[in-house]
């Protein structure tokens, strides 16, 4: 398999405060990696160092061969790195048809096309995109009147674009009911298989990291406590502490199938 993310030694401190702290993990080409831990775990802090937005004080990333450490979000952005967010990021005055032709426009590098008539530009592959993510009937419609469960669609519609190779979802189900969290969740692995990209998410819903990931790492107080298979993860006995606090019955914390 294609190794598209190398993360080694990372770590991150604000003032005294450690907040990631020697983490190492790789994440390879068809394949959803799943990143859980506590609030305070230092998932976002991880997230927002792969993504750019900020600098490690130690350690390394790799991103498709090519070590990331000090570039901007942009320019990991170019390297085929797409991003959603656990709050949706779309312009709500603006279709959902819109939306995804403005990321293309950013793509092609003809963000200069605004002043012409954008409706004309990359309609074709605006609506290729909106059918993979199942909202294509939608068109037409302005975001800021769409249901959460298809602004979701909409931003990983944004977000695959650029033609990502990795794939980094913050709380994607987040706002979600649990049948619209589901259907998201394997339109994504959907999307991951055919595609051959990668994809790391954070997500609080254990049902959906258990029934979707296929492998977990897992973080508290900044370190990296445990790594693996969903059944391996389940099974360990320091998650079922942090997850459960010492002295409960090991086995309950997650989801069992």
């Amino acid at each position: 398999m294609t190794k598209l993310l190398e993360v080694r030694n990372l770590a991150k401190a604000f003032g005294g405060i450690q907040a990631v702290d020697n983490v190492s993990f790789e994440l390879e080409a068809g394949q959803l990696l799943a990143m859980i831990g506590p609030n305070g775990a230092g998932k976002s802090t991880c997230f927002n160092l792969i993504n750019g937005q900020l600098y490690p004080d130690r350690g390394g990333i790799t991103i498709l061969g090519q070590r990331t450490n000090g570039r901007k979000p942009r320019d990991v952005w170019k390297l085929g790195v797409g991003r959603t967010f656990q709050i949706t990021c779309t312009f709500s005055s603006m279709t959902v048809l819109e939306n995804v032709q403005m990321a293309l426009l950013s793509y092609h590098k003809q963000t200069r096309s605004l002043f012409r008539k954008v409706r004309r530009l990359y309609v074709n592959e605006s609506m290729e995109l909106l059918e993979l993510v199942g909202i294509a009937a939608q068109s037409r419609r302005a975001c800021g009147v769409l249901a959460y469960g298809d602004l979701k669609r909409v931003e990983l519609a944004v977000a695959l674009a650029n033609r990502p190779k990795l794939l980094l979802m913050d709380e994607p189900t987040a706002g979600m009911g649990p049948a619209e969290r589901s259907q998201l969740m394997e339109l994504t692995s959907a999307i991951v298989r055919t595609r051959k990209i990668g994809v790391l998410f954070t997500e609080h819903d254990m049902d959906v990291v258990f029934t979707h990931a296929d492998r977990i790492i897992v973080l508290n107080r900044g370190e990296l406590v445990a790594q693996g298979t969903p059944s391996q993860v389940r099974a360990n006995v320091k998650v079922q502490e942090i997850y459960l606090g010492t002295g409960k019955t090991p086995g309950t914390a997650f989801p069992t199938s």
